[in-house]
């Protein structure tokens, strides 16, 4: 971080909301692999609506063909992983709509994917969001916004370089 960034105030790398909804600590995650912060630190949203779109301008490491989860490797850096909620691989697909590709550039706020929300939930599958940096090492810290609404594009994880 170079000197002018320190007297500005910057902090960090900012992520946002891929989906809106109630942000929440990924400790709330019914899943231990999430949970536990087996795969990285991370945060989690309940969501309110069914589109999930970049959390700033990335590239798409991987589309899981089901549509279900997304990883991203940020211009910053960060490995992003994006799963809509728990369990749903199960699902085939079922409910899901694909809108990117393995490789392709995506710039902040760019439909990744759709998902019916109440179609999910009606499946009986939990359909908390957990938005994970699966580099978390490379990381002093990472912060996470909780305990509020989020709108798309919200500022919810901030990334502090070592």
């Amino acid at each position: 971080m170079g000197f002018f960034d320190k007297l500005l105030g910057k902090s960090g790398d900012v992520l946002c909301a891929p989906v809106a909804g109630t942000a929440v600590a990924i400790g709330e995650v019914n899943d231990p692999t999430f949970s536990q912060e087996i795969l990285g630190k991370g945060m989690a949203i309940r969501p309110k609506e069914g589109k999930v779109v970049a959390p700033c301008d990335a590239k798409v490491d991987i589309m899981f063909e089901t549509g279900h989860a997304v990883s991203l490797v940020a211009d910053c850096g960060a490995e992003i992983l994006i799963h809509v909620g728990l369990d749903t691989v199960n699902l085939k697909g079922k409910h899901y709509t694909v809108h990117a590709e393995n490789g392709q550039k995506v710039k902040k706020g760019d439909l990744l994917m759709e998902f019916d929300l109440d179609a999910v939930a009606a499946e009986g599958y939990d359909t908390i969001t957990p938005v994970v940096i699966c580099n978390s090492g490379d990381y002093a810290s990472v912060e996470a916004v909780t305990g509020k609404e989020v709108a798309l594009g919200d500022p919810i994880l901030t990334l502090k370089k070592k």
